[in-house]
């Protein structure tokens, strides 16, 4: 019996075209697709968490492949992060089991971009919001792709579930003009500089 039981998944789309300033020709993407899973750690102290880790990157490819055709392909993506909620009978390490699968499985479907996959986690109840970060793929130093997006599901996680989120963006914070390493100006591939 597989460890992975998804109860629903969602897809939420945004379209950002302007912040105040001039509307932009094209708008900005930000799309996050959430699973929500059972917890099989539900109320009850596991040691071995790696099993549920390596079966979660079948889910992670499913949701980075997922969130590639919104937003029109691979070449589109500018930016990532992913997120868990864990419901109330579970332990912030059962969320913690996200950033190797989901980051994974991000890198695998992009084609292996170098800059860390940012990540928040928590744990809520049913309903609970979480803003996950977003950054550049290529390189972590990009200060305008350093964005949030949220997650949240009406009816979860319940008490013994976990919400799982990955999140892919088109571009950077739209408007964006603080300055730094623009992302025309990446050069090297150790997600840096």
């Amino acid at each position: 019996m597989s460890l992975v039981n998804v109860r629903k998944i969602k897809l939420d789309v945004e379209e950002v075209w302007h912040e105040g300033g001039k509307r932009l020709g094209e708008p900005l993407v930000i799309a996050v697709a959430t699973a929500i899973v059972a917890n099989p750690y539900a109320g009850r102290y596991e040691p071995d968490l790696l099993p549920f880790m390596s079966a979660l990157r079948e889910l992670g490819a499913d949701l980075s492949l997922r969130l590639v055709a919104q937003l029109g392909g691979i070449s589109k993506v500018q930016a990532y992060g992913k997120g868990a909620i864990v419901g109330e009978d579970g332990e912030l390490e059962h969320g913690a089991v996200w950033h190797e699968a989901g980051g994974w499985a991000m890198r695998e479907t992009l084609g292996g971009p170098k800059a860390i996959v940012p990540s928040a986690k928590t744990i809520g109840g049913v309903g609970s919001r979480l803003m996950v970060p977003l950054g550049h793929i290529q390189a972590s130093y990009v200060r305008s792709h350093f964005g949030t997006c949220e997650v949240t599901v009406w009816d979860g996680p319940r008490r013994n579930e976990i919400a799982f989120a990955l999140a892919m963006a088109t571009g950077g914070r739209v408007h964006a003009r603080l300055g730094g390493l623009q992302a025309s100006e990446v050069r090297g591939l150790d997600g840096l500089r």
